[in-house]
């Protein structure tokens, strides 16, 4: 098991006679799919707080091309940036899942996804300013191509999943490598490319899968994008109390309307953290279809849920009279994005067993969010609706349990 010690192995012949090892090296065999206590490593944490650099960046150029009323730019860049944030992420989770057997050269090649993360960071400004993703894409590729090694080393030490391995390996590779050549290309062959590049990564896992399912933990995964989520979240609570400190800084006295804005921005990221963890549920685990529907769904619940703070900053800036947006758009900012994550959480954490009218709960507040959108106090009637959602998910969930 990738829990024990494995054989130690590239020792020195000096530091072999005293016994001394020189790198500690396991064999990245499976790991089993019922083992206790599976939880979160360290270096998982730290894998996660690194690509937060990442997420805020996104959701803070998202804040400010709204603000600024650049509506089609904001959302072009935002959706782009922030898929390859979450791609990274979630294919570092799954594999880790699967085959983290904690030795120095998994170490370090989780280290060197780190190191690509934090470039494809510091790629966001210019991507989303001048349209520039070269720092994105060479992040990108840095990390991915040491992802292709991980699996590469899974390959070799797991014959029976050796197929599936190699075709996560081969088809990453190919796929990094038409990135690369994307460079090369002017608008709009750029774009087209990009689309099928993009399909190309998502078709990646379903291919290889067919050949062997690799032994993911359930409850691992569960937990890792429990934790990716409240992640976000937090990043969602920091980008807007920056924008009602900024706002506050700018006004003298206490404002009644900032007050309520801020209080209905944490009365709505409070009521997406109850309805996303209030009822746990493995349901879509239990086979690959719905596996890979529900990892992918999930870019749409992590985009979402930074595009709200994103939203929330743009709600303070017009209340202020530094963005450049109608009452409408200040509310789809938040709206679009709050509908999206209701219906997609709805969808992938809540689902059967809950009937009658907690069914139709989430659709109606899809709607009525949308519909809050066009009127003066679309924050604070969203934060209720979400609310009241909760609400109605928690009354259900009680009755069924």
């Amino acid at each position: 098991m990738p829990g024990e010690t494995g054989e130690a192995v590239g020792l020195e012949p000096a530091a072999a006679g005293r016994g001394t090892r020189v790198l500690n090296l396991r064999r990245m065999t499976a790991r089993r799919t019922d083992e206790a206590y599976r939880s979160s490593t360290p270096l998982e944490l730290f894998f996660d707080l690194c690509f937060v650099a990442a997420v805020a960046q996104a959701a803070s150029h998202l804040h400010h091309d709204l603000s600024g009323g650049h509506l089609g730019h904001a959302v072009g860049n935002y959706l782009w940036v922030f898929f390859a944030i979450w791609w990274a992420w979630a294919n570092f989770t799954w594999f880790a899942s699967a085959y983290d057997n904690d030795d120095d050269p998994y170490r370090l090649l989780t280290m060197v996804q780190i190191a690509g993360a934090l470039a494809l960071a510091a790629g966001v400004p210019r991507a989303f300013e001048s349209g520039d993703y070269l720092v994105i894409t060479l992040g990108y590729v840095i990390l991915r191509l040491a992802m292709v090694m991980q699996w590469l080393r899974a390959a070799r030490a797991d014959p029976k999943r050796r197929t599936t391995a190699l075709r996560y390996a081969v088809g990453y590779a190919l796929v990094q490598a038409g990135w690369v050549a994307r460079l090369a290309f002017d608008q709009p062959t750029y774009l087209y490319v990009g689309l099928a590049l993009a399909v190309g990564e998502l078709l990646v896992p379903i291919w290889a899968e067919r050949a062997q399912v690799t032994p993911f933990h359930p409850e691992h995964i569960t937990e890792r994008f429990g934790l990716f989520t409240m992640i976000v979240l937090g990043e969602a609570v920091l980008a807007a109390t920056i924008a009602v400190q900024t706002a506050a800084d700018s006004r003298d006295g206490t404002d009644v309307d900032l007050l309520v804005l801020a209080g209905s921005g944490l009365l709505l990221v409070f009521s997406l953290w109850w309805l996303y963890f209030d009822r746990t549920t493995q349901r879509m685990l239990r086979s690959m279809p719905t596996t890979i529907i529900w990892g992918y769904g999930h870019y749409l619940v992590f985009a979402s849920t930074a595009a709200i703070g994103a939203g929330l900053a743009v709600a303070v800036d017009a209340l202020i009279g530094h963005a450049h947006v109608t009452h409408l758009q200040q509310g789809l900012a938040v709206g679009i994005p709050l509908a999206a994550w209701i219906a997609t959480v709805w969808w992938l954490r809540v689902g059967p067993p809950l009937n009658g009218p907690a069914v139709a709960a989430s659709p109606v507040a899809v709607v009525l969010v949308l519909t809050a959108a066009w009127t003066s106090a679309a924050v604070p009637l969203m934060a209720v609706i979400t609310a009241a959602l909760a609400a109605v998910k928690t009354w259900a969930v009680r009755r069924t349990d």
